[in-house]
């Protein structure tokens, strides 16, 4: 597969057959890797079924669960190993409209990020406070790290997969949603192409959101790290 969409999931169960679904109505021609850390609710079972009537479904089991960045970066070797000349990376809460796909493929560059924060992009239902405390972060990050980037911790991308190898991805050190501004951080770094596509970030409809106060300080305190590598 020349595309590979990896979805990491942790009790995601009641929305991985229509993300599957919706993924591959958007992109026909690419495949789906769940990475799945071990879901108590059954999530890596129902993939597991999908799988079994459809081969563009794959499921990536893991023991555990050791963060979104563990997962990303298990994900992103298998994705490799399978042969990706791009790789895909989502949510499965469908906070990332499936349907957007083919426009960061269509961006071409090494590494393109769906965009809250540039013209046409949006967070259509969040409060006011919410997001200004998200525009401040972004801002707060961009300042320190002197990343330009206007959505700094986005997490809807496609990788070139030479692009992936050249960061090499698998010693990012940051194992939870800051490995999100880590991967961005290392790609500005190594000089590749970046370029931000706006979409619509929505909350998620069904599920238990995994999003914590805790996720900001970490993200300030890996902006601050970041800030004095050369």
């Amino acid at each position: 597969m020349k595309t590979v969409v990896v979805i990491p999931t942790y009790n995601e169960r009641e929305n991985a057959a229509p993300m599957a679904a919706a993924v591959l109505a958007a992109a026909p021609q690419a495949a789906v890797l769940f990475v799945d850390d071990n879901s108590p609710d059954g999530t890596g079972a129902e993939i597991d079924r999908l799988a079994a009537g459809e081969p563009r479904i794959r499921c990536l089991h893991r023991r555990a669960k050791e963060g979104l960045g563990r997962a990303y970066v298990a994900g992103f070797r298998a994705a490799l190993d399978m042969g990706a000349e791009r790789v895909v990376q989502m949510d499965c809460d469908f906070s990332h409209a499936p349907a957007d796909v083919p426009r960061l493929l269509a961006a071409g560059a090494d590494l393109a990020i769906g965009s809250r924060y540039v013209k046409g992009g949006s967070t259509p239902g969040w409060p006011f406070k919410r997001r200004l405390v998200s525009r401040l972060g972004g801002l707060f990050i961009r300042v320190v790290t002197g990343m330009p980037l206007r959505d700094p911790t986005g997490g809807f991308k496609v990788w070139k997969a030479d692009a992936l190898r050249r960061i090499d991805f698998a010693t990012v050190e940051s194992a939870g949603y800051s490995f999100q501004l880590e991967m961005n951080h290392r790609a500005w770094r190594a000089g590749l192409d970046i370029r931000e596509i706006p979409i619509s970030f929505t909350d998620r409809a069904r599920g238990t959101s995994k999003i914590t106060p805790g996720i900001a300080v970490e993200s300030v305190k890996i902006a601050l790290r970041l800030r004095n590598r050369k």
